[in-house]
């Protein structure tokens, strides 16, 4: 258990002002009502005391009682209880079994003598059935046995409204509404004396326990049940809260909201009725009233009075998270929401949220603090703060006052810890990302978006980027000053690009690429200044940073000019301007040029014919030898090709100059072709390059979109050229004849015919002479055979093996044309080891 000092006990009234040197008096009751405090003795007196409080700085307070009336009832009874009626001014007094009705002020009784005999104990109805202002709800034990009686009380009269009988003899009484809470002989129960129905509670024992019955709220109440337990108790005979643990020997009990005071002989104990743990102790001896009224707690012994004077929940709060005891801190605030205004609770409970916050966030326990931090709506800069710089210097803020915290500063936080601190700033890192687009900090987002680049910038962050190139509010010069300190160059660029200081940052961008600078979060960026100066609405600056950029690649430089927007195309960069800028870098100009013919489909024959003799000289270029790919230069030869085939725009005539005996015929029959030159070129594809299909295609291609005549003429023309004289092309000429209409003459098909008969026969003769070859050497190889099988030897068990000088045990072996025999693994061996005897030359 840790202590709360959540009461102070100090003097209301000493000895000396209530009974002088009378030894023998003795205190029996006490009630206050405002200023008014009231003392019942054993001598059957009444003393009216007016209490002055004085508040003290340290949140507790002095009294001051001054002695107002004393009042002997003539009585040689104690005076038992006291209740104040505040709405009649009248004080209930409850002596001999009687209750007396007298001013509040002049203690003397009512005229009417009006009074209520037979009562043992009395209970004022706090929640009363009764909607009239000018009297109030008595319920009393009768001294007629288990009999509970309900009374109206007037200024100057009282009258009985009900009669109600227990099952057993009642010890102890409360009452909220129509419900008694009762303490019976054995058992506490709960009543309605409107309907008669009751409520077991618990059992205990009375003789071994003083009961005790206390209403602490609407329909609720508190009981000393068995085994030091504080017991709440609805109406409803429920318990909504957790029993508290006091003392065995409770005399008396008070509440003063969120605590449950109770008295023994020994100790006053301090329990909370949020968490039901105690949470202060003070020693007190003697005592045997423990009371509350409005808010006051009055403890008294038989010889003074005294006041617990509760410190300001604002105070015990502060004095728990000064104690870094954050969740009583928590549930003491939320506690407190009954006792103050709504306005002045929030801002309250959004302040000791904060505060710990803080103390969750100074003991890395994070995900608590982003919690605490969000639900109180915490300024963000106050935990910016603790971080030097990261504020900019233009920033307005000032920290809390009081203070949310101890710290000065981040490392005076971790004392020194470099780990604890950039956990630190990773959680600040993450917790501003997550509330700069919230309407909160929309005041103040310059100062977040600065701290947060800051962040980034110091630890190298990959955000920093996604953050420059999104909408942002960093501010400009605290923020160039840091990037420029921690080398973040690329960052800075972006910053000077948000900033519309496009110029610079290509500059800087370009200071990086060149090696001049360094940025170890960006090192390849010619692609990304080429993409941006591509999209650059800024013509001047394109233009003056466009020969860098060719100077380091040309085929990614072009694209400055080929990957822009159309309408800037067409505005700010006349192609004939590129061209020209282009003349020192030919990939460049080539990869422009295909872009306004093929691209833009410009239908000018200059473009259309400087790309074709650009094709041309790489692909003339091409000489054995030559340094290069064969695969460049064939894609090069096909974008030629392609050129020729799909423009009608290049100058044919002055092509066809540079192609003719050049040795490209494929290239010159296309241009024959574009000239309408069809039999040069079919002649060029079919019989000078053998390339039948490609003939075919030619006729498709240069036919495409033509009548049929037109067509048929063209292959009419390739068929010409394969049945003319000349070398004939591999068809099978029986084939052809079938397919051949039979209307055409013997004279058309005459040079067809003859070549086709003069290559038959000089297939068929070249076959003969082939075939009396293979004959003649098949009649060489039978006569070796022949004379081979005519010799014959003998092999016995008595001949040598040649090699090894082994005789044969079986007639398996290998005889060389020397005559040698020797054994089949002999002749093996002999292959497998050159340094073998040889007995012959070859086998």
């Amino acid at each position: 258990m840790m202590s709360t000092k959540a009461f102070t006990l100090v003097s209301a009234v000493e000895r000396e002002l209530l009974m002088g040197d009378k030894e023998r008096v003795n205190i029996e009751c006490v009630e206050c009502c405002g200023k008014n405090l009231y003392v019942g003795t054993n001598d059957c007196s009444i003393y009216h005391f007016l209490l002055e409080e004085q508040s003290l700085p340290a949140g507790t307070a002095t009294f001051t009682a001054t002695k107002q009336r004393h009042r002997q009832l003539g009585l040689r009874k104690p005076v038992c209880e006291l209740r104040a009626a505040s709405a009649l001014h009248r004080l209930l007094v409850l002596c001999d079994c009687s209750i007396t009705l007298v001013h509040m002020l002049s203690l003397e009784p009512v005229p009417s003598g009006a009074r209520i005999k037979g009562a043992v104990a009395l209970a004022l109805n706090e929640n009363p059935v009764s909607g009239d202002p000018f009297c109030v709800e008595v319920c009393i034990i009768s001294v007629k046995r288990r009999t509970i009686q309900v009374f109206m009380v007037y200024e100057d009269r009282v009258q009985i409204v009900r009669e109600v009988s227990t099952p057993e003899q009642p010890l102890a009484v409360a009452v909220d509404g129509h419900f008694l809470c009762l303490a019976l002989t054995t058992q506490y129960i709960i009543l309605n004396y409107s309907t008669g129905a009751a409520q077991d509670l618990f059992p205990y024992c009375s003789e071994e326990k003083r009961p005790i019955v206390k209403r602490i709220g609407r329909q609720e109440f508190l009981l000393a049940g068995p085994g030091g337990l504080g017991m709440f108790a609805t109406v409803a005979g429920i318990s909504q809260r957790a029993p508290v643990h006091w003392s065995e020997n409770v005399i008396g009990v008070a509440v003063c909201f969120p605590y449950v005071l109770a008295l023994d002989d020994a100790f006053i104990t301090v329990h909370s009725m949020l968490d039901q743990q105690q949470k202060q102790t003070l020693p007190f001896k003697e005592g045997h009233i423990l009371q509350d009224f409005e808010g006051r707690v009055i403890v008294a012994t038989s010889k003074g009075v005294y006041i617990l004077v509760p410190l300001p929940l604002e105070k015990q709060i502060q004095d728990l998270l000064a104690s870094h005891r954050v969740e009583e801190a928590l549930v003491l605030a939320k506690g407190a929401r009954r006792n103050i205004s709504k306005e002045k609770f929030q801002g309250m409970y959004r302040r000791i949220l904060q505060q710990a916050g803080f103390i969750h966030f100074a003991q890395l326990q994070f995900l608590e603090a982003k919690e605490l931090f969000r639900s109180g709506q915490l300024d963000v800069r106050e935990l910016i703060s603790l971080c030097p710089f990261l504020l900019p210097t233009s920033s307005s803020f000032t920290r809390s006052h009081p203070p949310l915290h101890e710290y000065a500063d981040l490392n005076q936080l971790t004392q020194g810890d470099q780990e604890k601190a950039a956990k630190c700033k990773c959680f600040l890192m993450t917790y501003l990302e997550e509330v700069r687009s919230s309407e909160v900090v929309h005041s103040y987002k310059e100062d977040v978006d600065t701290a947060l680049l800051k962040l980034y910038a110091e630890a190298g962050h990959a955000s920093l980027l996604d953050l420059l190139v999104t909408e942002n509010a960093c501010l400009l010069a605290d923020s160039a000053a840091w990037l420029e300190k921690h080398k973040r160059y690329f960052a800075l660029g972006l910053l000077y690009h948000h900033n519309n200081q496009d110029a610079a940052a290509v500059q800087l961008w370009v200071n990086i690429v060149n090696g001049e600078i360094a940025d170890p979060m960006r090192t390849d960026l010619y692609d990304y200044v080429v993409d941006f100066l591509t999209h650059s609405p800024d013509h001047a600056l394109v233009w003056k940073h466009a020969d860098w950029a060719l100077q380091k690649s040309e085929e990614v430089g072009v694209q400055v000019f080929t990957k822009r927007p159309l309408e800037e195309q067409q505005d700010g960069f006349n192609p004939d301007d590129v061209l020209t800028r282009l003349k020192k870098y030919p990939n460049a100009l080539v990869r422009y040029l295909e872009h306004l013919v093929m691209d833009r489909n410009l239908q000018r024959e200059e473009y259309h014919t400087r790309l074709a003799l650009l094709y041309l000289d790489a692909v003339l270029q091409r000489t054995p030898g030559t340094s290069g790919s064969g695969a460049e230069v064939t894609e090069t030869q096909a974008k030629l090709r392609r050129l020729l085939q799909k423009s009608d725009l290049y100058r044919v005539h002055f092509l066809m100059e540079r192609v003719r005996g050049a040795g490209l015929p494929m290239e010159r029959a296309i241009l024959h072709g574009k000239l309408e030159e069809h039999e040069q070129a079919l002649r060029t594809l079919a019989l000078e390059l053998g390339d039948f299909p490609a003939a075919e295609d030619y006729c498709a291609w240069r036919s495409a979109g033509r009548e049929p005549a037109y067509r048929r003429r063209l292959f009419h023309t390739l068929l010409a050229l394969y049945l003319g004289p000349g070398p004939s092309p591999p068809f099978d000429a029986a084939q052809v004849l079938q397919l051949l209409p039979g209307t055409w003459s013997v004279q058309l098909l005459c040079p067809f015919l003859t070549g086709a008969v003069r290559d038959s026969t000089h297939t068929r003769r070249t076959a003969q002479v082939a075939l009396g070859l293979a004959t003649s050497e098949n009649l060489i190889y039978k006569h070796d055979q022949m004379k081979l099988k005519r010799s014959s030897f003998r092999l016995s068990d008595k001949q040598l093996c040649q090699v090894c000088h082994s005789p044969f045990c079986e007639p398996v072996f290998v005889r060389y044309p020397t005559g040698d025999l020797v054994h089949t693994h002999c002749a093996a061996s002999r292959h497998t080891n050159p340094s073998a005897p040889r007995p012959g030359a070859r086998t």
